[in-house]
């Protein structure tokens, strides 16, 4: 299981850190390269928890992410 942190920037400006794992994928590398691919449509979102909640992020929401090999503080 691959798990990675972003830190988002949403296009009101704010920020937030989010986490996005999945069972199948064993690659951080390739767990990015789809979430990046996802993100990049306006009709994509993703599944991720930021704290104990549970949100969906949609990509017509995001400016833009960032990814840190120790990952963002959550």
């Amino acid at each position: 299981m691959a798990k990675i942190v972003l830190r988002v920037r949403l296009v009101g400006g704010d920020h937030l850190d989010v986490s996005y794992e999945d069972a199948d994928t064993q690659d951080e590398s390739d767990l990015l390269e789809y979430v990046t691919a996802t993100l990049a449509q306006d009709s994509g979102g993703i599944r991720s928890q930021h704290g104990d909640r549970v949100m969906i992020l949609f990509g017509r929401g995001v400016a833009g992410f960032e990814v840190s090999p120790r990952g963002a503080v959550l």
